[in-house]
């Protein structure tokens, strides 16, 4: 069974850090795209973060370019979610998202990814 965990969520402060971190167990996700997806109270699921293999270039919402950093350890199947200078708009739920097709950049739409962790919830307080 294909699955993915989250870790990491938690509460800090307006200018504070947090990373999350995804393990993905049930195959292997080397060479296959993965990212980070979020969901804020009332709000649609949103696009965060994407790699699509380790060696690419990881894509950004344009929300937190700059201030998120997307990293994953391809032998440990495992991707990373680095979040600094954190907002209280970037409260929300958020999703590791894996994809069983191979790409050679990343994408943004939900659809493109067909396995997805059960969320893991980050509050910034202002």
């Amino acid at each position: 069974q294909v699955q993915l965990v989250e870790s990491g969520g938690g509460l800090v402060q307006a200018g504070g850090s947090l990373r999350l971190s995804c393990a993905a167990s049930g195959r292997t996700f080397s060479g296959y795209p993965l990212g980070w997806f979020r969901q804020a109270p009332g709000k649609e699921r949103e696009f965060v973060a994407a790699s699509a293999r380790s060696a690419g270039i990881p894509l950004y919402a344009a929300s937190v370019k700059g201030r998120f950093a997307i990293s994953r350890d391809d032998a440990k199947n495992t991707v990373d979610l680095q979040m600094n200078a954190l907002k209280p708009e970037d409260t929300a739920v958020y999703y590791c998202v894996a994809s069983r097709r191979v790409e050679v950049i990343p994408r943004m739409r939900a659809s493109d990814y067909d396995t997805w962790g059960q969320g893991t919830q980050v509050t910034v307080s202002s």
